[in-house]
């Protein structure tokens, strides 16, 4: 089989990061490529940029609500069967397989529904996530930004991604959606069992990391008692109080929707805010550019995103026969899109292998496009600039102290561990 030595299936071959000679190899001889991969599953990568746009925009011919949007996993259904049969999960796990069974094999997540339901569903929060409610988070977020590296500046270093990269967000989400701060230490460390569900470091079990939802649901059912009877302006209420199609959402709608706001939320732009600076750091020459002209952060944060997305893909399912680039895709065939291989293709992108701090224009997919544009890209695209825009003129000539160690995942495109050191400085804030 052509490309029979790619192998997407295998998060060890993640672990240097996206295995982006293996997706420009597929993207220039075989665009619209059937993989099988050694975990046993069989799936289309789709890898030009404008394949992507058009899966993306033609949801009632490829599906995220059907079968979902991961990749597939033998091992991990199989174990899920196995569990099920044998009585081995508690009362709420078992309501939620229930539910997924009988909405087509996904739990209720905006993420896996398609429309009209899912244009439903986003109306509940989308104001939340407008520019004009973004720009008025604008001092807050600064002001978070500030004494993040406030805390770290007079040390000259630190762990990157627990002491800079990863407050900034779970601070934003948790505020907007009125979770205690002594709850927010836990939805940290949900969140990392569920992205890192094939990462034994962040899990010592297939149990564990498989009843991190659940763990995700608890929370958010002590959240919503806080203003089932007392509303306040934050997500949560919202989601209790509003209603979709004249109707309150389910309590299992209700805890899937906190699940994906705090997931979602926090984890992505921790990701790319921990690429950004490992790229700054493997590149000075690009730092030196921001620190000479601050005006270029934000098509910096462009090139960020393009060139290390925080996720490698999301999948669709194909509701009946069609066809990509001539190759007769059968119904219920999962297609994969890898959102690295589209930002770089070289038909849309000049010199797409070069990491260009002032690249324009940079038409990246890494929020997607179409039905599903990421809800938060106006929220990311404004914390990333406020912590670069802190990191960039005040931690002055980092570089790496220790070695980088990466999530184990093709699915995030994340990092655990980056030790940095830089010239100590003075704190701003009192």
């Amino acid at each position: 089989m052509a490309l029979s030595h790619i192998d997407l299936t295998n998060p060890d071959n993640f672990l240097d990061g996206s295995p982006h000679g293996w997706l420009t190899e597929m993207r220039n001889e075989d665009p619209v490529h059937w993989h099988q991969g050694s975990s046993g599953a069989a799936f289309w990568c789709v890898t030009k940029w404008e394949d992507l746009r058009y899966v993306s925009r033609n949801p009632r011919l490829f599906s995220s609500q059907r079968k979902g949007t991961n990749m597939p996993n033998p091992r991990l259904e199989e174990m899920m069967r196995q569990r099920m049969e044998r009585g081995e999960v508690n009362e709420q796990m078992a309501a939620m397989a229930k539910q997924a069974e009988e909405g087509g094999g996904v739990f209720p997540i905006m993420l896996m529904m398609d429309p009209p339901r899912h244009v439903a569903f986003r109306r509940l929060v989308q104001r939340s996530f407008t520019p004009r409610y973004v720009a008025g988070l604008e001092p807050h977020i600064r002001d978070l930004a500030r004494r993040i590296v406030d805390d770290v500046i007079e040390k000259g270093e630190c762990e990157f991604v627990t002491e800079v990269a990863s407050d900034l967000p779970l601070q934003v989400i948790c505020d907007m959606m009125g979770v205690p701060n002594e709850d927010r230490q836990e939805i940290f460390d949900l969140s990392n069992l569920m992205i890192g569900f094939d990462d034994p470091e962040l899990g010592e079990n297939d149990e564990q990391r498989t009843l991190a939802s659940v763990g995700m649901f608890t929370k958010a059912m002590k959240v919503a008692e806080l203003y089932r009877d007392n509303p306040q302006d934050n997500l949560t209420s919202h989601l209790l109080h509003r209603e979709v199609n004249g109707d309150k959402l389910s309590e299992m709608e209700y805890s899937a929707f906190f699940l994906l706001l705090s997931v979602a939320g926090n984890e992505t732009t921790r990701t790319v805010t921990t690429n950004g600076m490992r790229l700054l750091m493997d590149q000075p020459e690009q730092l030196q550019r921001l620190v000479d002209d601050p005006s270029l952060i934000p098509s910096a944060v462009e090139e960020i995103l393009r060139f290390e997305p925080a996720v490698h893909h999301f999948r669709r399912t194909a509701t009946e026969d069609t066809e990509i680039r001539g190759r007769e895709i059968k119904e219920n065939d999962p297609v994969i899109m890898w959102y690295a291989a589209a930002n770089r293709d070289e038909e849309v992108f000049e010199d797409p292998e070069r990491f260009d701090v002032g690249r324009h224009p940079n038409e990246h997919l890494s929020f997607g496009i179409g039905e599903h544009f990421c809800l938060g890209a106006n929220l990311a695209r404004l914390e990333l600039n406020a912590i670069f825009e802190e990191i960039v003129p005040r931690l002055r000539n980092p570089e790496f102290a220790g070695p980088v160690r990466r999530l184990r995942s093709n699915f995030i495109n994340g990092v655990k561990e980056m030790p940095v050191r830089f010239d100590p400085g003075e704190r701003i804030k009192g």
